[in-house]
Formats: structure tokens, sequence, C-alpha cells
């Protein structure tokens, strides 16, 4: 059974008629062409698909879209623009802070949220934010190294 809901997406409003047990990522990816957030373990266990809803990063893949009915949310793609891009952004290409890209949105999103909430967390909180994502690249720590610069 579809329904159409209703929901703010990257700062405009945005309605999509799906089953309301579809995930998020599958909507964004495959309804809606936005294809920034990946698709990594499908459990909600890897930080690849991470997107803000609201002020905090949630795993896209296990958020069905029932759960975002009249809610805000932002994927790496609202984040920033070529033109005006996020300071999280500039920072993570002025770190290095990638290497293949599979996890970069998933951690700029992770990054974003803890800013959002604290604007000059500490070593510790950024690590603490970035827990639930996983890098197999092993740049964490130029991706503390870049939440750092952009807080600052």
């Amino acid at each position: 059974m579809h329904a159409e809901i209703q929901f703010t997406l990257n700062g405009r409003a945005s309605s999509v008629r799906t089953d309301p047990q579809q995930s998020l990522l599958d909507v964004l990816r495959n309804t809606l062409g936005l294809k920034a957030a990946r698709a990594g373990c499908n459990l909600g266990q890897c930080g690849a698909c991470k997107v803000l809803l609201g002020d905090h990063a949630v795993a896209s893949c296990d958020t069905p879209m029932w759960s975002v009915a009249g809610k805000e949310v932002t994927t790496v793609e609202g984040l920033g623009s070529p033109e005006a891009p996020h300071p999280l952004q500039t920072a993570f290409i002025e770190e290095q802070a990638m290497q293949c890209g599979y996890c970069t949105s998933g951690l700029l999103m992770s990054a974003a949220a803890l800013l959002k909430r604290n604007a000059h967390p500490s070593e510790p909180e950024i690590r603490q934010a970035l827990d639930e994502n996983l890098c197999r690249c092993g740049v964490h720590n130029r991706v503390v190294r870049a939440v750092r610069k952009a807080s600052s």
C-alpha cells in the first residue's frame, strides 16, 4: 500500500508516493536520484548512508519513509554547493580526509550533526560522534583534523 509522504529535503518541500516501509535510502537513491548517501551494510551499522533528520545523523538504510513525514532531511547534496561549500566540505578537501570516498558522505553528515549540537567539540567528542562511521581506507585521523578545522 502506497502513501503520499511529505517532508522537507535539502531545504525544499518534497512529496513522494511510496510504500511507507520503504527505506529513506532507497527513495533518495532510486526515486529522487540523490546518490551521495551510499548503501553499505544495509543494517544501519556502517554509516555510509547517514543523512540528517532534523539535527541528528541517522542511517537512511533503516529509516522507514513513514518516519520522515513532516520532517527535514538533509543529504550531502544539500549541505553545501560547488559555489558555496560547507566548511566541513572545504576542510575535508584541505585535510585530504578521503581516499576511496565511499564513506565520506556519511562522515560529513555525522560531523555536520555534531557541529549543529556543539560548534567547538573536543577531539574526544569528535571521535565519539564519528564512531558509527566505518572507513576501510583508514583516514579517521585526517577526518578528525578536518572536523576540528571546520569547528574553529
